[in-house]
C-alpha cells in the first residue's frame, strides 16, 4: 500500500512540475493607447462608411482565424479609398474554430463606422491599435448621425481624473466629428 501512494504523489509531482513548464511560456501584449492626433496623422486610409461584407478565413503560414471586413465608402478623409475599402481584424469563426482577441472589434453587415487604417499594399490593411482605429456611428431617431469621442487618455504629467458622464465624450454629430479629423489632418501639413 505505501508503494501506490509514493506512486501517486510522485505522479502528482510531475503533473505539477509540467504545468509549472508550461506556464512559464505565456506571454501578453500591452497596446498603450495614442492621443487622437496620432491616430489621425499615422493612419494611411480615414474613411466614413458602411460595412457591407464580414468573411473570416484561415490566413497566414500559422493558419490563424482573421475577419476581412469591406466598407462601402460614404465619405473618404484621408488617402485613396476607392467605392469600397477592406480590412482585417484578428478574430472570427472559420467551421467550428472561433479566434476572440480581446480588443479587437466585431463587425455586422449594416454596421456604420468611421475607420482608421494602417498597412501599405502589397498587404491588406488593419484598425489601428484595434479598438483605437474605430468610432461606431449612432443615428438618432429623426436621423442625424453621431459619433462618440473616444474616452480620454491620460498625458503622462500627473494624476487625471476620469468622470462618468464627462460632458467632452457626449455624442458628437458626424460633420462636426470630421471637422476635428480635418483640423488635425491641416495642422500637419
Amino acid at each position: 500500500m505505501q508503494h501506490s501512494g509514493f506512486r501517486t504523489k510522485a505522479v502528482c509531482m510531475l503533473q505539477l512540475a509540467l504545468c509549472m513548464t508550461a506556464v512559464s511560456s505565456v506571454s501578453a501584449t500591452v497596446l498603450l493607447p495614442a492621443d487622437f492626433t496620432t491616430v489621425v496623422n499615422d493612419a494611411g486610409t480615414i474613411v466614413h462608411g458602411r460595412v457591407v461584407d464580414v468573411r473570416s478565413l484561415l490566413a497566414g503560414s500559422s493558419r490563424a482565424i482573421e475577419s476581412h471586413v469591406t466598407v462601402a465608402v460614404i465619405e473618404s478623409l484621408k488617402g485613396a479609398a476607392g467605392s469600397f475599402v477592406t480590412f482585417r481584424v484578428p478574430n472570427g469563426q472559420v467551421g467550428r474554430y472561433r479566434r476572440i482577441l480581446v480588443g479587437a472589434p466585431e463587425f455586422a453587415p449594416g454596421d456604420e463606422i468611421v475607420v482608421f487604417l494602417r498597412g501599405r499594399a502589397p498587404a491588406m490593411p488593419a484598425l489601428y491599435g484595434l479598438s483605437q482605429g474605430l468610432y461606431r456611428v449612432s443615428r438618432t431617431e429623426g436621423g442625424a448621425a453621431t459619433v462618440t469621442p473616444a474616452a480620454r487618455t491620460a498625458d503622462g504629467t500627473g494624476a487625471e481624473r476620469i468622470v462618468r458622464g464627462d460632458p467632452a465624450r457626449r455624442p458628437l454629430p458626424i460633420r462636426d466629428f470630421v471637422r476635428q479629423v480635418t483640423a488635425v489632418l491641416e495642422r500637419g501639413r
